[in-house]
């Protein structure tokens, strides 16, 4: 029987938190995801599968099922697709391979799309469970299917980007044991990156819509996300974080026009705010007329800014950017309750929930 190697999640969060489990197995191929896990589920055991612990929020109680730490590596460019007539070139990727050295990686070759998503902590096998985006980019639009082991079926199978529900940062994979990722397969094209955010085309100076080398762009948001402390950096606390803690909502008419009375009530009438018409994968406006508004915005604008410090001052809002809930030696429930002390705040001022991004395990915003 295989000795078992007890861990602190603190040691595999970027949030350093989250108390003990009592195993930590790695595994590094398709098949040994398929062994491990599966065998696991058939015992009745349960496992929490792990990727780069970045967007997991754990209970300083831990947990009592193992870890699984996916370890499956590997970026296979297919040498052919060059040739065809859409330019594209179809790429796998190991669910296990760090996503910032992907994007290094495949943006040094040329190519365009991941240049925006540099910088973005976690594992690739992640990217489509969140359907991970940023600076107007999401994994969507590249991604044409995962691998993964079904968990109810007990086997491998490739699964078509179609049939995973991809919308904003959400699959229908996302907060389910229905599977686990182990590769991903995406379309990229060489040649020069689109420019689809405002405040990255003001620091490359060019217009929304123009394009600028991949290389270029890359090193364009990995400057912006350092300033907001959005890169990892073990001198730095702001970045002992999950990155954004809460999800820019997404309202209907109805709501939009509450939160909009709600801000103009509080900051008069010609106060202007951040809202953003949705659009769909086809750059189509949205069906339903709903708008994206800034949760950074309401959290500052309800009084939360940045360094806002919760209990004890052992954690705070990050120094650079609201959005980024930091460990400063806290623990997982002193972090929970700045996030609920901020998620009520800006409801009771705005008349919205903020949602949170990353996984919680163990904890909840409703305690």
């Amino acid at each position: 029987m295989p000795v078992p190697h007890p861990v602190r999640l603190s040691e595999l969060t970027t949030l350093r938190l989250g108390g003990p489990a009592p195993d930590l197995v790695t595994v590094r191929t398709v098949d040994e995801i398929a062994d491990v896990v599966g065998a696991a589920d058939r015992a009745g055991a349960g496992v929490l599968v792990l990727g780069g612990g970045s967007n997991l929020v754990v209970a300083d109680r831990g947990i009592d099922t193992p870890v699984i730490r996916i370890g499956v590596r590997g970026i296979q460019v297919d040498p052919g697709d060059d040739k065809r007539a859409d330019g594209r070139t179809t790429v796998t990727i190991g669910a296990g391979e760090n996503w910032d050295d992907v994007v290094a990686e495949l943006t040094g070759k040329g190519f365009a799309e991941f240049a925006p998503l540099s910088g973005i902590p976690g594992s690739a096998g992640a990217t489509p469970i969140q359907n991970v985006g940023a600076y107007g980019t999401e994994i969507a639009e590249v991604l044409t299917g995962v691998t993964v082991y079904d968990r109810t079926a007990g086997l491998v199978r490739d699964v078509p980007a179609v049939e995973l529900g991809l919308s904003y940062r959400h699959s229908v994979l996302r907060g389910t044991d229905r599977a686990v990722v182990c590769a991903i397969t995406v379309r990229l094209r060489r040649g020069e990156a689109t420019v689809r955010y405002a405040e990255l085309a003001r620091t490359l100076g060019v217009r929304i819509g123009a394009t600028a080398p991949p290389a270029q762009v890359r090193a364009a948001v990995l400057d912006l996300r350092r300033k907001k402390g959005m890169v990892l950096d073990p001198d730095d606390p702001d970045t002992y974080s999950v990155g954004s803690f809460f999800t820019n909502p997404i309202v209907g008419k109805d709501q939009a026009r509450d939160v909009d009375e709600a801000i103009k009530a509080r900051f008069g009438p010609a106060t202007s705010y951040p809202a953003y018409p949705v659009t769909g994968p086809d750059g189509r406006a949205d069906p339903a007329g709903r708008v994206k508004l800034s949760a950074a915005w309401l959290i500052e604008r309800a009084g939360f800014s940045k360094g806002f410090a919760g209990p004890g001052g052992r954690v705070s809002l990050s120094t650079k950017h609201t959005l980024a809930l930091t460990n400063r030696g806290g623990s997982t429930a002193d972090l929970i309750a700045l996030a609920r002390q901020i998620r009520d705040g800006v409801r009771d001022a705005f008349t919205i929930s903020l949602q949170p991004e990353p996984m919680l395990i163990g904890v909840s915003l409703d305690d």
